[in-house]
């Protein structure tokens, strides 16, 4: 079968907002066994609205629209979906009850009259049950199309997806699994993967494909099968990925819906019994962020300085000054001193430090933009390496990430 969702707001076409309702809807959508071939975001305006839904209505038959169902005159849908359907608007009173209930536990002003219209719904929708909103959800259905309306809002739509659209879809559709298996891999880009697991590539068997999804010095292999007969695509998955394990093993930490890679370092460091600390300077703190982002995280991640500013290298992290004057801030040595000082303040096993040059300016550093250097220091040994990271600022940042990440992986596992 086919879906599509479409998202309905000024606020997604200008950018005011990014659209990440349609990405969680495509993903509970695909584990049911639905595949999304179309997403569209439409202007809250009558005429595009009734224009997309008579185009969905010619080609799926399951169409999710979030978006527009608000109490203010600029939100329109519930006035097109009572002309698209041929329909009227009736007062609901289980909503009505609700949308008092709400106002009167939670929200501190007296119920309007705008709000109490939001009771007012197609005669011929079902009704979805909208736990955390006053806007219900709407289920109807066209020429053998059935399409669900939502508030755009994102903690409302999750609710009624989970609670009330993703169990009628279950009963109402007979739907294929579909099955991936993504396998997450660092330190090599795409082509070189590519040519790596060419011929096992080439050989996957029907119905299986395989989806390269790079992302500044890592790679994700989605492998991805659908079919009728789940026990026979499972097995050809498990399969298939048994044969790619040795074809690139060495650059594999996991698979996605496991762990990520600063899990994985986590649970590492746990099971060595090491600690670890990070000192920071073009990163910012985000490699830091992304380990506290870990729930124990503070079982072995026992610090972090940021050390923005030359100033606070050196007061902060006792860098020599006559060591930045020679080398500048942005060298070997100064990523080296970065990493083992922040290891003795805090008193840890590994450290990690980064110093670089992100752009778009030098900055305190004559060396090229795009140019960075990491360091880690371990129980046996503290050593930087450099990189070109090339432009522009945010690329060089993220990727200095994930190779620090990326190298701080390696060295954990060799103890």
């Amino acid at each position: 079968m086919q879906a599509e969702i479409i998202t309905i707001g000024d606020e997604i076409l200008i950018g005011q907002i990014i659209d990440t309702n349609s990405a969680y809807m495509g993903q509970e959508l695909n584990k049911v066994g639905i595949s999304v071939y179309q997403i569209s975001s439409i202007q809250d305006e009558e005429s595009q609205i009734r224009d997309a839904l008579e185009t969905a209505n010619t080609r799926s038959q399951l169409v999710i629209i979030t978006g527009g169902l608000g109490p203010t005159k600029d939100d329109v849908t519930k006035r097109v979906i009572c002309d698209f359907f041929d329909d009227s608007l009736v007062k609901n009173e289980k909503v009505l009850a609700h949308i008092e209930l709400l106002f009167k536990k939670y929200i501190n002003v007296p119920i309007s009259e705008m709000n109490r219209q939001q009771a007012l719904v197609p005669s011929k929708a079902t009704i979805l049950h909208n736990s955390f909103g006053t806007a219900p959800g709407l289920w109807l259905e066209k020429n053998g199309s059935v399409f669900v309306f939502m508030p755009g809002v994102p903690y409302e739509m999750k609710g009624l997806m989970t609670k009330e659209v993703i169990p009628r879809v279950l009963d109402t559709f007979k739907r294929p699994f579909i099955i991936h298996r993504t396998i997450l891999t660092y330190g090599w880009g795409e082509s070189t993967i590519a040519n790596t697991i060419e011929d096992w590539e080439n050989n996957l068997p029907e119905p299986l494909k395989l989806a390269y999804l790079p992302s500044l010095g890592k790679v994700r292999l989605r492998i991805s099968g659908k079919s009728f007969d789940k026990k026979t695509l499972t097995s050809e998955i498990e399969k298939q990925v048994k044969k790619l394990y040795p074809l690139i093993g060495d650059i594999i930490y996991g698979e996605e819906d496991e762990n990520t890679i600063e899990e994985v370092i986590g649970k590492l460091l746990t099971q060595k019994q090491f600690t670890l600390a990070t000192a920071e300077s073009f990163t910012g703190g985000k490699i830091a962020e992304q380990l506290t982002a870990v729930p124990g995280a503070s079982n072995y991640f026992k610090g972090a300085v940021v050390s923005y500013a030359t100033e606070t290298k050196i007061k902060l992290l006792g860098v020599d000054e006559d060591l930045i004057a020679k080398h500048s801030v942005v060298s070997e040595e100064v990523a080296v001193a970065m990493a083992k000082n922040v290891k003795e303040i805090i008193g840890t096993d590994f450290a990690i430090a980064t110093t670089g040059n992100a752009g778009p300016s030098k900055g305190d550093s004559d060396v090229e933009v795009g140019t960075v250097f990491i360091a880690i220091s371990t129980p046996e040994r503290t050593f930087a390496q450099e990189f070109k990271m090339g432009k522009p600022r945010e690329r060089v940042v993220r990727k200095s990430v994930n190779k620090a990440f990326e190298i701080l992986y390696k060295e954990i596992s060799n103890f």
